[in-house]
């Protein structure tokens, strides 16, 4: 395990099937520590890690300088329900989420509308996982979020 990564944090990592250049988008990434993780995970991939609170995003981008220079991992601060790439950004492989209201049932409302948004920022054969399994679950996309 990591230095500074909890338990629960390490075996969600290693649980998703990562391999070298892969681009990963983290939704609800907090002060960053799974986004180091799963950077390192994916080489010369890319890691676009996203959550709604600028204090959050603040301390993950002042604890990941080292990856943010090296071009393996960016942060912004939007929340999932109004994410969208920006036009030429490339479409992701895997998107995940830890403890993101819209995406564990808490929200329904928002977390169809980040489903959508979560779709369109993922290639064909994208797929989505979040907590809640042993470590984790995917999200069957065309069925969506269980009620």
């Amino acid at each position: 395990m990591a230095a500074g990564i909890s338990e629960r944090i390490s075996a969600f990592v290693e649980a998703l099937p990562l391999k070298p250049g892969l681009r990963v988008l983290e939704i609800g990434c907090g002060p960053g520590v799974a986004a180091r993780a799963v950077a390192r995970r994916v080489g010369h991939g890319f890691v676009l890690a996203i959550d709604r609170s600028e204090k959050a995003i603040r301390l993950a981008r002042a604890g990941s300088a080292d990856e943010i220079a090296s071009g393996c991992l960016g942060f912004g601060c939007v929340a999932i329900e109004d994410f969208a790439l920006r036009p030429g950004d490339a479409l992701f492989d895997i998107a995940y989420a830890m403890r993101v209201g819209a995406l564990d049932g808490r929200h329904p409302e928002a977390g169809r509308a980040a489903l959508a948004r979560i779709k369109a920022a993922l290639k064909p054969h994208g797929r989505l996982f979040i907590d809640g399994g042993d470590p984790l679950r995917e999200i069957d996309l065309v069925r969506g979020l269980p009620s």
